[in-house]
């Protein structure tokens, strides 16, 4: 599991986004403002089941860039109650990039985000921040 986790992570970073957006509004707007295509893979979405059996799902949007491979993820963090990354609760989204530049991309798409108004918060996330790594695995 461990190098699967690393395989993935690999050249990426992560944004860890507050907005009170619902996923497909948020994501339409990134499409919006960005020029993404991001669209939501249902194949994709995370799901949690509780201590007490509830399933929760996670919806996951993807965006690949045609012609280098370059990857997009966006994960909704929070289901009803439920959160997806404990250790993150006050963030509504992280937003992975792939990618050789993924970190100098990041920080270009958070001085936009921070320009939004629907966004709240826009910040770089460390890897090492996040326990629940795994569960980001698509």
């Amino acid at each position: 599991m461990a190098a699967m986790q690393e395989d993935f992570f690999a050249d990426s970073a992560l944004i860890g986004i507050a907005s009170a957006l619902p996923a497909y509004r948020f994501s339409w707007l990134l499409n919006r403002k960005f020029g993404l295509n991001f669209t939501r893979e249902a194949d994709l979405d995370v799901v949690m089941r509780s201590a007490k059996g509830q399933q929760y799902y996670f919806p996951v949007y993807q965006y690949c860039l045609p012609l280098n491979g370059y990857k997009h993820l966006l994960y909704r963090l929070k289901s009803d109650k439920e959160t997806l990354l404990p250790e993150v609760k006050q963030l509504d989204y992280l937003w992975m990039i792939q990618s050789s530049a993924a970190d100098h991309e990041a920080n270009e798409l958070i001085q936009h985000l921070r320009n939004i108004g629907e966004v709240q918060l826009a910040q770089l996330l460390s890897h090492d921040r996040l326990k629940n790594l795994s569960s980001l695995l698509v």
